[in-house]
């Protein structure tokens, strides 16, 4: 089936509902297929995970034509008790130190490590 991204099997670092919000917070006005993609989910399991950000205050979004713009609440703080004190802010400032990076090559970044 075209647009379903591959299966992942095995365990990541970061949950879905921390790739979403970080490509949210990329793009406020991205749309669900967009955000699928990127995160390589569905775009069902990207509507239930806007719905689960949205319910518990992370999240919120206003219609803008036949759009939605997303408005992150960067204050907030995240819910397990290991991260107490931690804000959704400082998660996404650590996720997007790396951005530049990851569009270049993997050699190119080993290459230049070695030098």
């Amino acid at each position: 089936m075209e647009g379903v991204p591959e299966p992942h099997n095995g365990w990541t670092f970061l949950t879905n509902h921390a790739r979403v919000l970080a490509a949210i917070a990329d793009n406020h006005s991205a749309r669900i297929r967009d955000l699928a993609a990127h995160c390589r989910l569905t775009e069902r399991a990207v509507q239930k995970i806007i719905a689960d950000l949205e319910q518990d205050g992370y999240l919120s979004h206003t219609k803008e034509g036949r759009g939605n713009v997303y408005r992150v609440q960067a204050g907030k703080v995240l819910r397990h008790p290991a991260e107490a004190g931690l804000s959704v802010a400082a998660l996404l400032s650590l996720l997007a130190r790396d951005e530049a990076g990851r569009t270049e090559h993997p050699d190119t970044r080993a290459r230049d490590r070695r030098s």
